[in-house]
């Protein structure tokens, strides 16, 4: 698995880093705890530009969560609810999950998209309720660019120190990839399998 998401990053660059990222925070298919970092490997050998990985980065989690951001604004917090009790099967995003968003959001104010940007649970929804308390859309992006690229930065460095360690580390950063993907899909599939439409 590991092999294949660096030789993916490779292949397609900032671009493939851009899309796995802008992915991740619609649905996860591979979250971004092992994306960057693993393109912060591909940096650290030079095939890479460092602050291109994290702009291509940040600017893919920004545009993965806009979608958020707006059905909240347009929709509102109970229709939100609603169309996620009944479409939101395949984001795996439930009337529960927007409502403990909005509590984040209720508790740290302004701070929680800045926050919730690092925040696995909550990193993609936490948009919603920005949107539906009619959060200015300038101040929106300004705190979700800071929180994402803080986190984008700090799993880059991480892939720096991955590449550095590599003949360390590598007998475990394979199955350890594997892992963390396999439980990201088996959770996925749960949620997908369990979800139940609420009207």
């Amino acid at each position: 698995m590991a092999q294949w998401i660096i030789h993916f990053i490779e292949l397609h660059g900032l671009l493939g880093v851009f899309a796995l990222m802008v992915l991740e925070n619609v649905f996860p298919p591979i979250p971004s705890e092992l994306i960057v970092p693993f393109a912060g490997f591909v940096a650290a050998r030079g095939d890479m530009n460092t602050a291109g990985l994290i702009a291509a980065g940040t600017l893919g989690s920004i545009v993965g969560t806009l979608p958020w951001y707006f059905a909240g604004r347009l929709l509102g917090a109970e229709r939100l609810k609603r169309w996620a009790g009944r479409h939101g099967r395949w984001l795996a995003a439930s009337p529960a999950d927007i409502e403990k968003a909005s509590h984040w959001f209720d508790r740290h104010g302004e701070r929680a998209v800045f926050l919730g940007r690092m925040v696995p649970a909550v990193r993609s929804v936490i948009s919603a309720p920005a949107g539906m308390t009619k959060m200015g859309f300038t101040r929106f992006l300004l705190w979700s660019i800071a929180g994402s690229a803080l986190w984008v930065g700090a799993l880059a460095g991480l892939g720096y120190v991955l590449e550095g360690q590599y003949e360390n580390v590598q007998h475990w950063i394979d199955p350890v990839s594997k892992l963390i993907v396999a439980v990201a899909v088996v959770g996925y599939l749960w949620r997908v399998i369990t979800f139940k439409k609420e009207e």
